[in-house]
């Protein structure tokens, strides 16, 4: 499975996500790829940073900026692995729309604000776009770094009624400090220490809500 991790907006927590979905199925077997895709390269620096430390399992990445490179080194290599993430900048760019041409379905993090809930309407206007071409295209929006407490959760899955084309899966991930100490480390919050039993049991909620839709 090819999966894209991304949204027009920045700032919704893409890689994070990424990151903690690519590990979470290396670590149940999967033989993985997460590409970066995003020119701040952060993806890249975590998991330099889970080299340096020794952290098993191993995951194989790569940095395609953009477009034609990554859609020429994708379609070469894809079929290694049993599963690629790719993680793509906040906008609109050739790598994004290089990705969506390629991915077997698309996650879209935001948050539970207004200006994120507006900016759907650009993903959900590329998505559209892409699939006036041919492409089947299932995408899936998720709330990210989500409010632990309050309505805003509710009122932003609420809006997603204005976007058809979008499934809106139950799956939220709330803000939560463990999320930013285990990037630090490239690691997931499955594997970082103390454990962090609610941001497990979210991270296994959206591998399951992503991957079985998938199967």
């Amino acid at each position: 499975m090819i999966l894209t991790v991304g949204n027009t907006k920045g700032g919704v927590g893409k890689t994070t996500l990424a990151l903690n979905l690519a590990i979470a199925r290396a670590r149940a077997g999967r033989d993985v790829w997460l590409i970066d895709g995003d020119r701040q390269a952060t993806i890249s620096t975590a998991l330099a940073i889970r080299v340096e430390a020794g952290q098993l399992p191993a995951i194989a990445t790569a940095q395609y900026f953009d477009g034609p490179t990554l859609r020429a080194q994708v379609t070469l290599q894809s079929r290694k692995f049993d599963d690629v993430v790719i993680d793509v900048g906040g906008r609109d760019s050739s790598a994004l729309r290089a990705a969506l041409g390629l991915s077997d379905a698309l996650l879209i993090p935001f948050q539970p604000r207004s200006i994120d809930v507006w900016a759907l309407a650009d993903i959900s206007n590329l998505v559209e776009e892409i699939r006036s071409i041919g492409k089947e295209l299932p995408a899936y929006a998720v709330l990210n770094q989500a409010d632990i407490q309050g309505s805003d959760n509710k009122d932003a899955a609420a809006a997603m009624a204005d976007f058809p084309g979008i499934t809106f899966l139950d799956a939220p991930v709330r803000r939560r400090k463990s999320f930013a100490n285990a990037a630090g480390e490239g690691r997931s919050v499955l594997e970082h220490m103390p454990a962090d039993a609610k941001a497990i049991a979210e991270v296994e909620a959206l591998v399951l809500a992503v991957f079985n839709t998938q199967i």
